[in-house]
Parts: C-alpha cells; structure tokens; sequence
C-alpha cells in the first residue's frame, strides 16, 4: 500500500481553531501569532507545518489558515482593522464549534450562488480557489511569488552573495561569504554596529521552498557557540513554530529569523532589483471650466 502524502487540514476545520486561537490571545492577533497558537492549541507536527502548499510561497497550513480567517470574516465572526491585524466581533464572543460549521455552510452556499455563473478560470488549482479569487487579508501577492521563485532558481554561492549584499546595504561591516557550500554551517559573517555597541553576527542563507525546521536552528546555533554573540538566518521559505521557538529559547544565542516575505520586503526597501512604480491618474474637472 503506498504511503499517504502528509496533507494539513482544510481550510473549513481551521475555522473554529482559528477563531479560538484569536480569543485565547485576548480578542486580537496577527496571521503569525494566530498561526502559531493553532499549531499550539491543536498540536501539529513539524511534519504537517513543513507542507508547502503549491504555487505559493507559503505552507500548506499557513496558506490554509488564511482561508479560514477569510470565511470566519465573510460570515461576520472577526475582521482586519489594520493590515495582517484580526479582531474578534461581538458576534465571535459566544459562537460554538457547532455555530461555526453552521455558519461556513451558509458562506459556502452564498458564495456558490453569487459566482454560479461566473466561468471558473483554468489557473484554479482546488475546490478554495474556484469559491474565492483572493484572499481577504491580503494584498496582491504575485510580485512576491515571481521574486521567491527568482531566489529559488539562484545557485546556491550567488544567493549567498545577495544575502552579503543585502547585508552590507542594511548597515553591516566586515560582511564575509565563508564558503562556497554551507549547508548546516554558518555562510558568512558581519559586524552590525548600533550607538556604541558592535555585534558579530554569523549568518545562513538557504533557499527553500518549505519550512525551516527546529533541527536546522539547532544545528546552526551549534557552529556559531563560542565564535558569534548573535546568528542571523536568511531563508526564502518559512519558519516552523518550533523553529521560532528555538531561535528565542532562553540562554542561548539569539538568532534572527527572515522568512521569504520579509526578505522580499527587505528587498523592495532596499530597492534590489524591486522597482515599485506610481501610475499618474488624471482627471478633468469640469467644475472648474463651469466656473
């Protein structure tokens, strides 16, 4: 019998955990701290977190969770004050895990009749895209996946000498590629002064596609013990919530974490080879001429 591929949860049962999620952080949450009180509350192996979801940058679990923020959204249990920001409604104060199936049931059912004859494009990959085009919380994404998918087709010593760049442009001294392969070692190494304090810094730079493990933060605060104060690890992937966790454990080295959304942030800041582009509107006003 062949083995079954690891799959996360449909969006529709990370419903209730999300929305339980949200409560049990006092009513108001980013998607990363929602995210990992799920993976906290409902206890999902590094495993099922370390599914990337196709075509997206992101893990299965996280891409589905967003779902599920969506629906809960739609059915007026919660809502997006500020970008990435979710906050529980009156409404979302007493629901059940029973009110909630009732509930994406109905959203379901509203959104199949407003799209019935709405022809469903051939890009659609499953049955969450073809009920919805776009995410509720989000902004358009595709710069973003057209950037990772670039990193991703780097080879490995070039991307680690746009981290070096990156770097360098960030403020950092002294920054050194240490080898030209440093898969579970330390890549490079660089001086960040702030006021009058200096920090060595080590870093790692790898090019996923999924999730950085717990093991990998691990192995690499092993090869800086006793030569760095503090680590830096560049991914175009994600992080594990475990991985997360490790890299703050207390009385140990502290590493920084930059998952593939903020290096791809960093870069737009950076102006590295993102280019963001204002289209002049213009309009005639005929108040004016009237006048």
């Amino acid at each position: 019998m062949a083995k079954k591929e690891l799959e996360a949860p449909k969006y529709h049962e990370l419903m209730w955990p999300t929305l339980k999620a949200i409560r049990s952080l006092g009513g108001s949450a980013t998607n990363q701290e929602i995210l990992d009180k799920v993976i906290e509350l409902e206890g999902y192996s590094e495993e099922i977190q370390q599914v990337p979801q196709q075509g997206d940058h992101r893990s299965q679990l996280d891409y589905r969770c967003a779902w599920a923020r969506t629906y809960l959204k739609r059915a007026g249990v919660i809502t997006n004050s500020g970008r990435g920001i979710w906050v529980v409604l009156d409404r979302g104060d007493t629901l059940t895990e029973e009110d909630i199936e009732n509930l994406h049931k109905l959203v379901k059912k509203d959104v199949s009749k407003k799209k019935h004859d709405k022809k469903i494009s051939e890009g659609l990959k499953s049955k969450e895209d073809a009920l919805d085009e776009t995410l509720e919380d989000e902004e358009s994404n595709e710069w973003k996946e057209t950037l990772l998918n670039k990193l991703q087709s780097m080879n490995p010593y070039d991307f680690e000498k746009l981290c070096q760049l990156i770097l360098r442009e960030s403020g950092f001294s002294k920054v050194n590629v240490t080898k030209k392969s440093g898969d579970g070692g330390i890549d490079g190494v660089g001086t960040l002064k702030i006021n009058l304090l200096s920090f060595h810094v080590s870093f790692q730079c790898k090019r996923y596609k999924g999730s950085v493990s717990c093991g990998d933060i691990r192995n690499f605060r092993g090869a800086i013990v006793g030569r760095e104060t503090k680590g830096l690890f560049i991914t175009t992937g994600n992080f594990t919530a475990e991985a997360r966790k490790e890299a703050s454990r207390d009385g140990a080295i502290a590493i920084d974490l930059i998952n593939g959304e903020d290096l791809c942030e960093l870069l737009k800041k950076l102006k590295m080879g993102v280019r963001t582009e204002l289209v002049e509107s213009v309009t005639i006003d005929d108040a004016w001429f009237d006048s």
